[in-house]
């Protein structure tokens, strides 16, 4: 069998690099994946930074239990190349999406469904190696996704931006108020949830984000307005424009700043969902949170039975891909630093 080429981590806070080794032998149940496509997504950078910011000028270390080399990349979509002795032969040559939110299988949360809660997780590019590379070793044939129709690209961000959200979107569903939506970031993971919002939701979705070419973009596809957090006086024309304020939000930056924006601009009882890792800390009065009567919930990723929803609802026709822009994968440590430095829009797919 070739050898198998990676973009590895081989030192926190530093550049990846090529490496090559044997190509795993699948066994068990596993599955051995030729990758197509692998998206690059924001935790990636955190992965490669080695910590996360708690804010206060503290980091909690995320290095514990990782040994490097290490492969990044979670939206990864490829074809089967070869299965262990217990796997499904005819799978062999076929095209899958892969679910990376691998739990241990044995746990609470794991036996409830939520695998992406699982302490001991096995997730593909953040636990164990993923799909920066030539191929990647998937746990188990029930984590493979069907997508035709779907084009390549789309199936693989489904599986990071478009599961996290579609997860933080049904956070919001069936509420009793559902007079406005607002989306605040429009990363990856943020125009991935305005299709969703579309297809989900019968109100009007409304964005924030720093960037006007973020807001142009949104608007070209499919926001019915488009605010920009640091405009002076915001906060008041939108709790004008609104009648209060909305009454469902996603933050899908998570720092400081956007949770502050999302405070400011929700209604009486209206509920936050909140999915993005940028970090730092949240704090409010416990009295306005109270005569606000507001619901905040944290989110990130999904579950196997929400993405093989999600997938269902894409491969109905009910969903428009994001902005995505193919590059080369080895050309991945650019796009890192095109990422962190704020310059894309939408998803980088990387292609092998």
């Amino acid at each position: 069998m070739p050898m198998m080429r990676r973009q590895s981590l081989v030192k926190f806070d530093a550049p990846l690099c090529e490496t090559i080794v044997e190509t795993p032998a699948p066994k068990g149940r596993e599955v051995l994946v030729r990758i197509e496509r692998c998206g690059l997504c924001h935790s990636d950078l955190h992965i490669q930074d080695g910590y996360a910011d708690i804010g206060g000028g503290k980091r909690l270390d995320t290095t514990r239990g990782m040994t490097l080399p290490f492969t990044l990349g979670h939206e990864i979509a490829g074809t089967v190349e070869d299965v262990g002795a217990e796997g499904t032969r005819s799978l062999i040559g076929t095209r899958k999406a892969v679910f990376p939110w691998i739990g241990c299988g044995q746990c609470p949360d794991c036996l409830n469904g939520d695998e992406n809660l699982c302490a001991k997780n096995r997730f593909l590019g953040v636990s164990i190696d993923g799909g920066f590379a030539t191929h990647v070793l998937v746990p188990d044939e029930k984590y493979l996704l069907d997508f035709d129709p779907l084009p390549i690209n789309l199936a693989a961000t489904l599986m990071c931006s478009g599961a996290t959200a579609y997860g933080a979107l049904k956070r919001l569903v069936d509420r009793p108020r559902q007079r406005n939506l607002l989306l605040i970031g429009l990363g990856g993971v943020g125009m991935m949830g305005l299709s969703f919002a579309q297809a989900m939701f019968k109100q009007p979705v409304s964005v924030a984000d720093l960037s006007p070419a973020a807001r142009d973009t949104a608007l070209k596809n499919g926001a019915s307005f488009a605010y920009d957090p640091t405009e002076p006086d915001v906060v008041k024309r939108i709790l004008k424009d609104t009648n209060g304020g909305f009454d469902e939000i996603v933050d899908f930056a998570g720092n400081e700043k956007s949770m502050a924006f999302a405070v400011s601009v929700l209604a009486r009882g209206g509920k936050i969902a909140v999915s993005g890792l940028m970090g730092g800390t949240f704090s409010i009065p416990q009295v306005q949170w109270i005569y606000k009567r507001m619901t905040i919930e944290g989110f990130m990723t999904g579950t196997l039975a929400e993405g093989r929803e999600l997938m269902e609802l894409a491969r109905a026709g009910k969903i428009t891909a994001p902005p995505i822009k193919e590059e080369p994968m080895g050309d991945v440590q650019k796009w890192i630093d095109e990422l962190r430095a704020g310059h894309v829009v939408g998803r980088i797919m990387l292609v092998n």
